[in-house]
């Protein structure tokens, strides 16, 4: 059955760290979102497969992966668009859309009303070094809603720049897309579900009734 296919990707990964940012208030939208109901990333099993090698791949050049987000609620998707929406209040602007106003956030991009990521197919993470558990520099934060996160962005050292051709080198060589306009943000080339949109919350007993809230859809996803 199609629930059965999602997993917590921890279980297939030995190692691997994750921080689920859109369960915790470090997001933003300055709070956790919709169907995020534990800190824990969902994705279906061949996603964790395509992870195991670049998380091999990784490995072999000291570095280890640190997931963001896996698998998201189209509610949580309605809930970006909600948000982005409402007036200004400024609580998390200066961190995360300093050169743009919150109602751009669509017309640009950066929030879509379909995400590859509610297909169970697309992942958002970067590496770290093993020996230190430090983060390795990327030039730009997860969610940074700007130019600089594009994978062509100017103004990056030659060290970030360096660090995301690691990632991207990692993530294409273990059957991912990239995605231009964030350098975080990984899609299987071939996902086993392009054209469904899933709905059941991120809890733990979501992959219990994940079957019982599907959306389908016949157009493809924007990649955000």
């Amino acid at each position: 059955m199609m629930k059965q296919n999602f997993i917590f990707l921890y279980e297939m990964l030995p190692g691997i760290r994750w921080d689920a940012k859109y369960a915790t208030w470090d997001n933003f939208t300055g709070k956790p979102v919709d169907g995020y109901e534990v800190n824990r990333i969902v994705g279906t099993k061949e996603l964790g497969a395509a992870l195991r090698k670049a998380q091999k791949l990784a490995r072999k050049q000291g570095y280890g992966l640190l997931l963001w987000d896996g698998y998201r609620p189209q509610r949580a998707v309605d809930c970006f668009l909600h948000w982005a929406s409402l007036p200004e209040n400024n609580l998390t602007k200066n961190r995360y859309y300093p050169n743009i106003k919150r109602n751009e956030m669509v017309t640009k991009g950066y929030v879509a009303s379909q995400s590859s990521h509610s297909r169970g197919g697309a992942v958002d993470l970067t590496i770290f070094y093993l020996d230190t558990g430090m983060l390795v520099p990327m030039g730009g934060d997860f969610d940074f809603m700007d130019e600089r996160s594009h994978h062509a962005a100017s103004g990056l050292t030659e060290e970030e720049s360096g660090n995301r051709d690691i990632l991207r080198h990692i993530m294409e060589s273990s059957g991912f897309e990239a995605y231009c306009n964030e350098w975080w943000h990984y899609v299987l080339a071939d996902e086993p579900y392009p054209d469904t949109y899933f709905d059941f919350c991120i809890a733990q007993e979501s992959l219990e009734s994940a079957s019982d809230s599907i959306l389908k859809y016949s157009s493809s996803a924007v990649q955000s």
